[in-house]
């Protein structure tokens, strides 16, 4: 059951590694969330490898331990991983007695591929004993080995502009890179390979994760409605139309959506507005978690942007606001993401806050910008008034250019996301 870790050869290096060492050195439980297979159990094996380690995905340790939870974790070692805890809520439980009784920071070191905010059964019986950190995909500072500080950087008021050359012109990156997201299993891949890895993978959470997790035995209608949600990614979400074109009611959609969202598989991005109360009631936007899973279900390929600028655009913005999730996640405070759009559909794709100040973000996939294209940006300024602190237009550029020196307004290179 019990298996002794050992040290893994070299890894790319997470950025979550220091404030999961922190909590280790002083919380008895400690749980890394985060879709399957984004590097969890690596992570946790790098970081802690002397640690005895079991994972409820081994046929004999998911018996024992459904079956008598208590008699499970009293067998464990003072100090051990419990991969994959979200199989057996009923742990929760046992672990709370164990810790009670011993309360030795780092004693136990759980991983989840559901979020266990909304698993009352574990996050409930763990409140005050545990600290819950999330891991994503490989961020492209990750796989970089960068600092991933552009956010840190800008927001701080730290970000220089200035024109780069580019002699000879390089093609773009962008396209690989969106089209290959970050899980760790695709980005080591060439691209028919982890487009098979990425369809395979999408398959195993269908058939087995959304029953893990739910009431629901037949996931096939689950599975519908991811697929038609990655055509629907960067989009408002309009949850009646979508049970409309599935042939399911409003109820079942929104079971199946907090399923889907439970599973890190995509995200709501909620409406900004300076009324809090309205945002509360204007429409989300959905966006999948990663862009390699999302192109692998719509069928798009790194050629799609030359054929398709729309479709990938969105993909974009999702791959985009998953960068600057990762890096928000890092930063002291509390950074919320958000999205604007307005009466007269003015839009801008992500709106950034910390208290009540406020910085706004465009992306586009073009290779240069227009003044136009901070026009969101300006509407969203009016509206936050002293609020607003900045805002960028992200592109597929190589220099930094002011855009409007007075309300602090850049058109950025998308690859500062992972050069700083």
């Amino acid at each position: 059951m019990i298996r002794s870790s050992s040290h893994f050869p070299p890894y790319i290096r997470r950025h979550l590694e220091t404030r999961l060492t922190q909590a280790l050195a002083d919380t008895p439980v400690v749980c890394i969330l985060g879709p399957r297979q984004c590097g969890k159990s690596t992570m946790a094996q790098h970081v802690s490898p002397d640690r005895a380690y079991v994972t409820l995905d081994e046929p004999s340790s998911y018996d024992f331990a459904q079956h008598d939870p208590k008699g499970f974790i009293g067998e464990l070692p003072e100090y051990v991983t419990i991969d994959e805890v979200q199989r057996v809520p009923e742990l929760a439980l046992a672990i709370k007695q164990s810790v009670d009784t011993n309360r030795k920071p780092g004693r136990f070191l759980l991983t989840g591929s559901a979020n266990l905010l909304q698993l009352p059964r574990l996050s409930d019986s763990l409140a005050g004993r545990m600290e819950l950190l999330e891991l994503h995909p490989f961020s492209e500072a990750e796989k970089e080995g960068t600092a991933g500080l552009f956010l840190e950087t800008w927001m701080s008021c730290k970000l220089e502009s200035g024109i780069t050359s580019s002699t000879p012109p390089q093609a773009s990156t962008l396209p690989r890179r969106v089209i290959a997201g970050g899980y760790p299993e695709a980005s080591c891949r060439s691209p028919e390979r982890a487009r098979q890895w990425q369809e395979q993978y999408i398959q195993s959470i269908i058939e087995r994760d959304i029953r893990d997790i739910s009431q629901i035995r037949d996931s096939a209608d689950t599975g519908r409605l991811l697929e038609y949600l990655s055509h629907q990614t960067a989009r408002l979400l309009n949850v009646t139309e979508t049970a409309k074109a599935l042939g399911h009611t409003r109820a079942t959609v929104e079971k199946y959506l907090s399923i889907l969202e439970k599973l890190y598989l995509v995200r709501r991005l909620p409406a900004w507005h300076r009324n809090v109360q309205k945002r509360l009631i204007k429409s989300p936007k959905i966006h999948f978690r990663d862009s390699g899973l999302a192109a692998a279900l719509a069928g798009i390929t790194d050629d799609t942007w030359k054929i398709d600028r729309s479709a990938f655009g969105h993909l974009l913005e999702s791959f985009i606001l998953q960068q600057l999730q990762n890096q928000a996640a890092r930063m002291p405070g509390k950074t919320r993401l958000w999205h604007y759009r307005d009466k007269d559909q003015v839009e801008v794709d992500c709106v950034l806050t910390q208290g009540n100040r406020t910085w706004g973000v465009e992306i586009k996939a073009a290779a240069s910008v227009k003044p136009s294209d901070a026009d969101g940006l300006k509407r969203l300024a009016s509206q936050a008034g002293l609020d607003f602190q900045g805002g960028i237009v992200f592109y597929d550029g190589n220099s930094i250019l002011p855009i409007d020196r007075e309300l602090k307004l850049y058109a950025v290179p998308i690859s500062k996301l992972w050069e700083l």
